[in-house]
């Protein structure tokens, strides 16, 4: 491979922050994925974090957005969204119990994901999940 160049590919999509627009963020990552066996994981980790960068950041308010990232490789597949910031802490896995209303978004992200990792800036925070088409790459969490 000439190293410039790379098999993988990157799609990018901004999205204001209504929560119709989760709808078609999970749409948007179905139709970059069609064909994969991966498909329907990301579009269920896409949909959680978008939901999550909606209710708990200022991507939610008045004239807010989020922006999502879907890289695909012959061996990974990696959804990433963008908040617009505005909270103190980071996206953080909150263990609640299994009848809870809200807080288990991001702990059934880490239950799917392979890994995820999360980034803050002054600009927000991204949250990226990793899901292996060969779980012999990274094994899955426990």
């Amino acid at each position: 491979m000439h190293e410039y160049t790379s098999a993988a590919r990157v799609w990018g999509l901004s999205c204001p922050g209504f929560p119709e627009e989760v709808s078609r963020a999970r749409r948007w990552t179905r139709d970059i994925l069609r064909g994969s066996p991966l498909a329907e994981d990301a579009e269920l980790i896409v949909s959680e974090l978008s939901a999550n960068a909606i209710l708990h950041t200022a991507s939610g308010q008045e004239y807010g957005s989020f922006h999502l990232a879907v890289a695909v490789s012959a061996q990974v597949v990696a959804v990433s969204v963008t908040d617009d910031g505005g909270t103190a802490t980071a996206p953080k896995v909150e263990h609640q119990d299994q009848d809870a209303e809200h807080g288990r978004g991001l702990g059934m992200v880490t239950a799917i994901a392979h890994r995820v990792v999360v980034h803050d800036s002054d600009q927000g925070h991204t949250v990226t999940a990793e899901l292996y088409a060969d779980t012999r790459l990274g094994g899955h969490p426990c």
